[in-house]
């Protein structure tokens, strides 16, 4: 892919260090990027990683992530989009383990990432950790990523109640992160109802984007402290810019004992007046000029023919009248006047312009080739709390 200056998404971000004192260990990077086999087709690539581990390895860690995940897309062809953010991610989980082994003060460190990939009106996710993505769509929001935590589990598994999860000591126990020592195994599950099975939820990558879909990356300071339907809430009634201050400050006022981050991607509106596609309009305005000229030509032909039948009718008249007339009583020959009748010059006539058609628009081919999902191979837990 090309890196390019501007986005085809109207995209908003905002990053905050949270009222706790500690430094920001979250890190996002938002790119954008034209196909370059089929350069016409946008893509966009947003990135949030929150990082975990003492002293300055999280945000480190955080860094490394974000940076070895845009690379790695924005180097590739966009022919597998699932396939290439899962190398990505891997690859990233590599890189952090391959640094935390050569520096004594970057051991253990590890970060979250979720990634959104738009290319075109299509969106394609990967995810590792508790940083999340929803989709708000109609004016309803849906978490679309999967938390890979303890509570979730133990939740799917019906030990605990959401209500319960929340305030569980264990609520903060991550079973998946980059930088792991077990392999990490990206989740490419994009849920759209809570009742999908994972199967289902796979099979919806490559989901077509509508007008004013609203794509939510964030960090899990912002979802522990402010509830799905206040970030609904937000971006129904402000902008992007705004809802996400809104939202920041919502959270610190809450206690903000995390870094907060914010990614906030949205589709445009399609303008409600139908506009004609590329190079229609002028195929219709010479098409148009086509058949006024023809009807203003005809008109002239039209009119000097009715002259010329008049002037013949008249002519008629005369010729009949002199040839039946009584002669005048005088030895005078009469001399009869010649009529000339006018030449018509031929109008002339134009080609008919031949509207060419408008070039074809290239679009992504839905059934983009995907990779199946291997089973999850379950992760040593970053603690020692047993298995839900």
């Amino acid at each position: 892919m090309i890196p390019v200056d501007r986005s085809h998404l109207f995209v908003a971000a905002n990053s905050h260090p949270g009222m706790s004192g500690k430094n920001n260990e979250d890190r996002y990077a938002v790119s954008a990027f034209r196909l370059s086999e089929q350069p016409q087709l946008p893509a966009l690539l947003a990135v949030v990683c929150d990082g975990i581990g003492g002293h300055h390895a999280g945000e480190v860690a955080a860094e490394l992530a974000v940076d070895v995940i845009s690379q790695a897309v924005g180097e590739s062809d966009a022919s597998h989009p699932v396939a290439t953010l899962r190398e990505a991610i891997i690859q990233a989980s590599q890189t952090i383990v391959a640094l935390s082994d050569t520096e004594d003060d970057k051991k253990g460190m590890g970060a979250t990432a979720v990634c959104a990939w738009v290319i075109q009106d299509r969106l394609y996710l990967a995810y590792v950790g508790d940083s999340r993505a929803y989709l708000i769509r109609d004016h309803a929001i849906q978490q679309i990523s999967i938390d890979h935590t303890w509570v979730q589990e133990a939740m799917q598994a019906g030990v605990l109640t959401p209500e319960q999860a929340k305030t569980h000591p264990n609520a903060h126990v991550i079973r998946r992160y980059l930088g792991s020592r077990q392999p990490v195994e990206p989740d490419s599950r994009l849920r759209l109802r809570p009742d999908e099975s994972d199967e289902q939820a796979r099979n919806n990558q490559g989901l077509l984007l509508k007008p004013n879909d609203q794509i939510i990356l964030c960090s899990d300071g912002l979802t522990d402290l402010v509830k799905d339907s206040e970030i609904l809430s937000a971006f129904n009634k402000k902008n992007q810019v705004d809802a996400i201050e809104h939202l920041i400050a919502l959270a610190n006022q809450r206690g903000g004992h995390d870094n907060i981050t914010i990614v906030a991607l949205r589709t445009p509106a399609r303008s409600t007046q139908t506009k004609p596609l590329p190079g229609r309009s002028t195929a219709r305005q010479e098409s148009s000029q086509t058949r006024l000229r023809p009807s203003w030509k005809w008109a002239v032909l039209a009119a000097v023919i009715i002259t010329l039948l008049a002037l013949a009718a008249i002519t008629a008249g005369v010729f009949f009248y002199l040839q039946n007339a009584t002669p005048l009583p005088t030895a005078t020959a009469t001399v009869r006047p010649a009529l000339i009748l006018p030449s018509s010059t031929p109008l002339d006539t134009l080609e008919p312009i031949t509207p060419s058609l408008p070039p074809a628009t290239l679009t992504l081919d839905a059934a983009t080739p995907q990779v199946a999902t291997p089973q999850n191979t379950p992760t040593t837990w970053p603690t020692n709390t047993s298995a839900p």
